[in-house]
């Protein structure tokens, strides 16, 4: 038609296309975003344009070798790749759509630590050690104990309390709140029980609003996310777990623990941030409180 303007191509070629496509996600995702694409790019050896159903179920054929978990991230980040493409109008077809993620068993229950044990981890981040430390020495053990009982309390992932400044803390009467910028750059607010809050308070010592809560000698000051793993890791080691947890398991303790006392399911949604009240209901099927099982005559 006279007077209509063409389309204006959004992408100029394959490297532009990832750029795009990871545009805006989190550090982490990034990261694991191009060195899943960079191998499959390298497998495949061609185009973008020119990839065939066939070249991505060879390319999954490869992945034998891999834990299932790690599989199917792969295989989820090729696709989402061609979705964008395709969505974009840049990729005739999208070959990742009619290729099938595998399916993973749910380990969730597998990763759920009793109210005994996350106890026993508090307490015994809270105790004293038995050698002389120094006051410098003290102070970081007090935070780190804090630290694992605020990842509990408020049900924190390892990037949202790494990066944690103390004006992300706000008191409310007698306890707090904290916000969270958590996955894919939602933002939610957390209150937190009045023990907690006070615990956080005696560790400020005066620190100002932008200073990181859990300060560390890297990233500008703030701890890295690997760092948390490995104090949660070595707390649970000082408290003779027979799990070695990541930070995420004090996440799903929280769920868990709460859902069993008598909190709403979308009142953990809200304080978790969970996009859909499907994936806090896991966690009543991860651990029921009841099964027909119990009802047969045996």
């Amino acid at each position: 038609m006279a007077g209509q303007l063409a389309p204006v191509a959004q992408v100029a070629g394959d490297a532009q296309l990832l750029e795009l496509w990871l545009h805006g996600r989190s550090s982490h995702t990034q990261r694991a975003y191009r060195t899943d694409s960079a191998e499959f790019l390298a497998f495949v050896a061609k185009p973008l344009r020119r990839v065939t159903v066939a070249d991505v179920q060879a390319w999954m054929d490869t992945l034998a070798r891999l834990a299932p978990a790690s599989r199917a991230r792969k295989v989820s980040s090729v696709k989402s790749l061609f979705a964008f493409g395709h969505r974009l109008g840049y990729l005739p077809f999208d070959v990742g759509r009619v290729v099938r993620r595998p399916k993973l068993k749910d380990t969730l229950a597998e990763r759920i630590l009793s109210e005994s044990d996350v106890h026993k981890l508090l307490v015994t981040a809270a105790q004293p050690a038995v050698r002389r430390r120094t006051p410098a020495q003290e102070r970081r053990a007090r935070r780190n104990a804090v630290l694992l009982r605020l990842l509990y309390a408020g049900g924190l992932r390892v990037d949202e309390i790494a990066r944690l400044a103390w004006r992300d803390l706000v008191a409310r009467a007698d306890a707090g709140q904290v916000t969270a910028y958590g996955k894919g750059g939602k933002t939610r607010v957390v209150l937190l029980p009045a023990a907690v809050w006070r615990e956080l308070v005696f560790i400020r010592d005066g620190a100002p609003a932008e200073a990181p809560v859990f300060p560390s000698r890297t990233r500008g000051g703030f701890l890295t996310p690997t760092q948390v793993r490995r104090l949660v890791y070595a707390a649970a080691v000082a408290a003779g777990l027979d799990e070695r947890p990541s930070p995420h398991w004090l996440r799903h303790a929280h769920a868990t623990h709460a859902l069993e006392r008598g909190a709403p399911i979308h009142l953990v949604q809200a304080t978790l941030g969970h996009a859909s009240v499907a994936t806090t209901g896991r966690y009543l099927h991860a651990r029921p409180t009841d099964s027909s099982a119990r009802y047969l005559p045996l």
